[in-house]
């Protein structure tokens, strides 16, 4: 049951549900029920809350979360004052913490416990962090989260507009700093309605969510779209082989979305027991290309269909999509999604004919308002009013799209997007370390790893293990090299640029 009239922010729409829904269970997590209703308060809670501590429209307010009520409470809360809501992956370490934290200009933190020993290093240099909230129920580090929800339950009057900034996501940057992407109200409710057309989202759908609610595609797939067709949504805290099935059996979940790397462990765990997955209509796979012979066995397995899909955060979450009804092409992200257009570029901007490899590029209004303060960045991706994704891909005569190769460095593992430079710069600050180059080799459970091929300094002998260290003390454990290997020179083109490509596969046979 979607809102009578469109709603023209994020706040509308659940305010909107809440009044026509009241009683239904939006969000089932663990042994806790929250309805519409309940879900509409606390957040209009926590949004007076804020205000009455001085957020206003407009700033920047960090969330370090894991899954769980709490992270929707602020995220709603956030976006019903017009603030920007600035999620944090929770693998980051306190240097990147602090990094985003600085760049955004975020007044206050809102963090569950755990991650403080992350935080303490670096408050002092994060000028504008004036306010902090802890979720649990034992103070610490500032505030208790917990003391925001018994502020008044009315909705805010904050006149907040469909283009506002909603949310900062920061991705990985090709520059070893991440750029924050810049997503209205506008781009999150266009992607959502375009995702619940093409996917025929309705009520009766229960979406499990198992991917963390910093990402795009669970706040977009598993949370927004069930809320916008009145539906519902079951919430993990992480993802976890052992309860995901009793998780998805005992809310009777009819979709989840997930990455080549989940389905590849669900597919072992299948196979220590049988369940009854009849509940289940589809799922949606997407963040990295999924091997065709996973698919088939996959759905061979599960008796399950996949809808394989294609987007990135700077285009809100999901931009195509193999089709729920009629011509499923496997090995293909699909076609558009509704009111969205796609095509393919060559390297000056011209589109490519049919069947040849290209840089794909995506029109729409779920596409970012641009890289916050990063006017350079934001003029060279949307040049030409299309946004440049940076991977390479191919059409064929049917419209359906295939991803081909990347035409970043970027490494994709179990859905994480890493850029190899971000690395490399940490790499070679290493004393016994004269250069660096990171590349991604094939994996059959993440579908890449990260590897680092190191020329050392003159007389210097580092150990592997020192190396893989070094990495781990400054950067988030899913962008650290698993293997290091040993270099006299790098082959280099003309211009004294790494052949990476070269470099994969001379150690692609050596990791095996």
């Amino acid at each position: 049951m979607r809102p009578s009239q469109d709603p023209k922010n994020l706040g509308e729409l659940l305010s909107a549900q809440a009044e026509r829904l009241p009683n239904k269970v939006f969000l089932f997590f663990r042994e806790l029920e929250v309805t519409y209703r309940q879900l509409d308060e606390r957040a209009n809670a926590v949004a007076n809350g804020l205000h009455r501590e001085g957020i206003r429209k407009g700033e920047a307010v960090a969330l370090l979360l894991p899954n769980g009520p709490e992270f929707l409470y602020a995220f709603f809360a956030i976006v019903k004052l017009g603030a920007i809501a600035v999620p944090l992956n929770t693998q980051l370490k306190a240097s990147e913490i602090g990094y985003i934290l600085e760049n955004s200009g975020a007044r206050c933190l809102i963090a569950a416990p755990q991650f403080f020993d992350g935080v303490r290093p670096i408050r002092k240099r994060c000028s504008n962090l004036q306010l902090i909230y802890q979720t649990g129920e034992r103070a610490g580090e500032g505030y208790l989260f917990s003391g925001l929800l018994a502020y008044p339950k009315d909705f805010p009057s904050v006149v907040v507009d469909p283009h506002d900034p909603a949310s900062l996501i920061y991705t990985s940057g090709t520059t070893g700093r991440p750029k924050g992407v810049i997503l209205s109200h506008r781009n999150y409710l266009s992607d959502t309605e375009q995702l619940c057309r093409a996917a025929q989202i309705t009520a009766s759908d229960r979406f499990l969510c198992i991917l963390p609610l910093f990402h795009v595609n669970a706040q977009v797939v598993t949370t927004l779209a069930p809320l916008l067709q009145g539906g519902s949504s079951i919430l993990m805290e992480r993802f976890s082989v052992k309860e995901f099935f009793p998780t998805l059996l005992r809310h009777k979940a009819t979709v989840f979305s997930g990455v080549p790397t989940i389905l590849a462990m669900l597919l072992a765990q299948r196979k220590s027991g049988k369940f009854d997955l009849s509940s289940l209509r589809f799922c949606i796979c997407g963040a990295a290309p999924m091997a065709v012979d996973l698919f088939r066995r996959f759905e061979e397995e599960f008796r399950l269909s996949i809808l394989e899909g294609y987007g990135l955060s700077e285009a809100t979450c999901v931009s195509s999509i193999n089709p729920v009804t009629g011509k499923r092409k496997i090995g293909s992200i699909g076609i558009p999604l509704p009111q969205q257009a796609m095509k393919v570029l060559d390297e000056h901007d011209h589109e490519r004919p049919v069947g040849e490899v290209g840089e794909i590029a995506i029109k729409g209004e779920n596409v970012m308002t641009g890289y916050f303060q990063d006017p350079r960045s934001t003029a060279e991706a949307l040049r030409g009013g299309w946004l440049h994704t940076g991977d390479l891909g191919y059409r064929d005569e049917e419209g359906y799209f295939f991803i081909a190769g990347r035409k970043k460095e970027m490494i994709i593992r179990g859905g994480e997007n890493i850029y190899p430079r971000e690395i490399e710069e940490a790499l070679c600050r290493h004393p016994k370390v004269a250069d660096a180059a990171v590349i991604g080799l094939p994996d059959p459970i993440w579908g890449e790893t990260v590897a680092a091929v190191v020329i050392a300094k003159a007389d210097e002998r580092p150990n592997p293990e020192e190396l893989l260290e070094y990495c781990r003390s400054r950067l988030a454990d899913f962008k650290c090299p698993t293997r290091v290997f040993f270099a006299s020179e790098f082959p280099r083109t003309a211009t004294g640029k790494i052949q990476k490509l070269l470099l994969r596969d001379r150690y692609t046979g050596e990791a095996r």
